[in-house]
Parts: structure tokens; C-alpha cells; sequence
């Protein structure tokens, strides 16, 4: 049976008076790649924020290997090296050269030496083809590129679990395929991924698990083929609709 990374217990989060994640469940496997979809305002970004500590969710439990990581035991920086997230909107620094983004993180939140750093920024630069512009600033390269070294620089970190923000949504059209392409590789390679994205074929096509949300809670989940092809709710069915005349 696959090792359960992430489980997702009852979680809640709630903006004042509006309720945005209402008792949501579900667990990631390692080595599985588990997509989230769902309309604009369904509290997909929402549930990864929470996962990732960036959000404090207003009640339930989110369980790294078993432990509650909302208990207030847990070192945040390090969980969030294991439980790595990449943006919608990159988050690179702009002050940096693409090289040091990759290497700042290792540096000052895992300690590694300044050479191991080097080495290592560099082989995952390499893995998502931005060898040639190690030297650049984020304002001299493309969105596509930009979010090729973000996947990098999290990579760097070594995670365990990486979390994707719709990471084509800010791309013009035709660099989305180079993400995607980079994506398709990490899944192929056994790395363990969750993705909230609008990407339905990524979604379909590289899917362990598929994750439907509509208005805050899960209103399906399952495989690509059950999602895809045979949906049981409704909702799930008029959120496709458009989607499979295409």
C-alpha cells in the first residue's frame, strides 16, 4: 500500500464571515500526482495556502506523515522546504540573478554550504533547460522561463511533496507548454505533486487522483477516468460539460 504523506482532516478556513473550505478530506500518496479543479472561487488556492502554512486554517488538521502540523509543534521553514510550493506569480526575487534564487532558500533555511548550494541550483536549473541564463535577472527573461526557475528553486529545497497554484494561469499561451512539459517530466521522474490548475488535459492525462471542488467543499473525487468520463454529481458534469465538446 502507498505511504500516505498528506492527509487533509475536516479542514475549515473561513474569511470573517465567509466560509470558504468547508470540512474538506482527502490524502496524497507519495509518488502520485493529484489535480484540483474546480471554478474560480471554489477554495482550490485556498486549500494549498492552508497546506502550506500560508493561510492558518480555521479548524480541522492537515497530517505530515501522521503528524498534525497545525498543532504548533512544527518548524515552518522546514515543513515548508518538504512541502515545496510554486505560484501563480513566480515569487522570484528580482534583485537576484536566476542562479542565487535557486541557491538563497538552501543557504539560509537548510544550511547547505555555498559550493553544495552551487551544485545543486545548477542541476535542477539544467533539469528545467535554464542553464543558459543562470546569470540573468527575472526582469530579462519570459514568464515561461520565470516559472521554470521557480520550479527549480523549489526543487532545490528537496521536497517530499510539491504544490502547484494554477503555475500556467499567469503565462501567455504559447509558454504554458513548456511548464507543462517541464510538469509531465516531474510526474514521469515518481515526484509526489498537487495541482490546482484550469489545465484539463494535464489534469486528465498525468492524474493519479482528481480532486473536483465547487463552492468550498469536494464535491468529487477519483481517477482521471471516473472525473473525466463518468461523473456522478451534477455539478461535476456542468463544470465539464464545456470542457468535453471541445
Amino acid at each position: 500500500m502507498a505511504e500516505q504523506i498528506l492527509q487533509i482532516r475536516h479542514l475549515r478556513k473561513s474569511f470573517g464571515n465567509n466560509l470558504v473550505l468547508k470540512d474538506v478530506d482527502f490524502e496524497v500518496n507519495a509518488g502520485d500526482v493529484t489535480c484540483i479543479i474546480g471554478a474560480s472561487g471554489s477554495g482550490k488556492s485556498t486549500l494549498l495556502r492552508c497546506i502550506n502554512l500560508l493561510e492558518h486554517p480555521s479548524g480541522g488538521e492537515v497530517l505530515f506523515h501522521g503528524e498534525n502540523i497545525l498543532a504548533g509543534k512544527v518548524d515552518q521553514s522546514a515543513y515548508r522546504a518538504k512541502v515545496g510550493m510554486v505560484f501563480q506569480s513566480f515569487n522570484l526575487f528580482n534583485n537576484l540573478t536566476v542562479l542565487d534564487n535557486c541557491m538563497v532558500g538552501q543557504i539560509k533555511v537548510l544550511g547547505r554550504h555555498k559550493d553544495e548550494a552551487h551544485a545543486i541550483a545548477m542541476e535542477y536549473l539544467e533539469k528545467v533547460d535554464m542553464g543558459p541564463y543562470i546569470n540573468a535577472k527575472p526582469r530579462q527573461i519570459s514568464g515561461g522561463q520565470k516559472q521554470r526557475v521557480a520550479i527549480a528553486r523549489a526543487l532545490a529545497m528537496g521536497p517530499e511533496v510539491l504544490l502547484f497554484d494554477e503555475p500556467t494561469s499567469a503565462l501567455d499561451p504559447e509558454m504554458v507548454g513548456e511548464v507543462l512539459a517541464v510538469m509531465r517530466d516531474l510526474a514521469a521522474s515518481g515526484l509526489t505533486m498537487l495541482v490546482v490548475t484550469h489545465e484539463m488535459g494535464f489534469a486528465r492525462d498525468v492524474s493519479k487522483q482528481v480532486v473536483f471542488m465547487d463552492e468550498g467543499v469536494i464535491a468529487e473525487q477519483g481517477s482521471p477516468e471516473l472525473i473525466f468520463h463518468h461523473p456522478k454529481q451534477a455539478r461535476t458534469q456542468a463544470f465539464l460539460a464545456r470542457y468535453l465538446k471541445g
